[in-house]
């Protein structure tokens, strides 16, 4: 039997849960796993259903569009790998821990393309036998750079867009191209350390604990909806560097944490946060 995955948003009311469930009771469908949320305060209904069954896909969308609310957003299909692009600059430590992941299989999409403003990940990128696109931001403008960037996915169309350590700011006119399909990572210091040599900055202050922090991209800078964060402990006896090489680490767990959460169609929007069911 083949497996399903169904995403619903929509007005909150009562029986929403019964009634869906009932959809796929009637259709002969084995529900094996099932998270739902409702936020009172915006009066917004989320739910997340895997499930079983040789279904007639039309006919269960016309039926669940009959029983839910007005104008809810619903989307059935049958899991499968997602593509991405990876969007790097001079760090490695995302961006080869991403294709590692994808390599052996514990993320569950794949690495179509590589795209940098600087060359220094060419060699390990074209080793995994991913297309690396070297795209400076050298001597040109913004706007045409992202045109550059622009016909490389629009040539792929990739599902997601990460930005792994990548240093450019995008501009609202990119980003709404990908709409909430761009993932970026970053220390969690923001907005207090910000520029050059953050962990220089957090060393100075005397900092007890470092972090990371994944989130969607928009067009405020660094303040997309959170999708995953983590802290861990330092204290007197890490120096800088010490903790640059922790920071790296977590950023790394963060950054493929947040990427299975959001490739499994685990998160949903809800305003500027996000509902995530794990």
């Amino acid at each position: 039997m083949s497996r399903w995955r169904l995403l619903i948003e929509s007005a909150d009311q009562e029986g929403l849960v019964h009634k869906t469930t009932g959809v796929l009771y009637r259709a002969r469908c084995n529900v094996i796993v099932n998270h739902e949320f409702a936020d009172d305060k915006a009066g917004r209904f989320f739910m997340r259903t895997e499930f079983t069954g040789d279904v007639d896909k039309e006919k269960i969308m016309e039926e669940l569009w009959r029983v839910l609310p007005p104008q809810p957003f619903v989307k059935l299909s049958q899991p499968g790998k997602a593509r991405l692009v990876v969007m790097g600059s001079r760090e490695h430590h995302c961006l080869t821990d991403l294709l590692t992941r994808c390599a052996f299989g514990e993320l569950d999409a794949t690495v179509d393309a590589v795209v940098s403003n600087h060359d220094v990940l060419r060699t390990f990128v074209e080793r995994a036998e991913i297309p690396f696109h070297l795209v400076s931001h050298e001597g040109i403008s913004r706007a045409d750079q992202e045109q550059q960037i622009l016909e490389v996915l629009d040539e792929i169309q990739p599902d997601y867009i990460v930005l792994a350590k990548y240093m450019r700011i995008l501009s609202p006119e990119f980003v709404s191209r990908y709409a909430n399909r761009i993932i970026n990572i970053h220390h969690s210091f923001l907005p207090a350390f910000v520029g050059a040599k953050p962990y220089h900055q957090a060393w100075e202050r005397g900092v007890k604990v470092i972090g990371a922090t994944a989130h969607f991209v928009n067009e405020e800078l660094d303040q997309g909806p959170i999708i995953e964060q983590q802290v861990i402990p330092v204290n007197h006896s890490h120096g800088p560097i010490d903790m640059a090489r922790a920071g790296r680490d977590v950023e790394r767990q963060v950054l493929a944490r947040a990427m299975r959460l959001v490739i499994e169609e685990r998160v949903f929007l809800n305003g500027h946060r996000t509902v995530i069911f794990d």
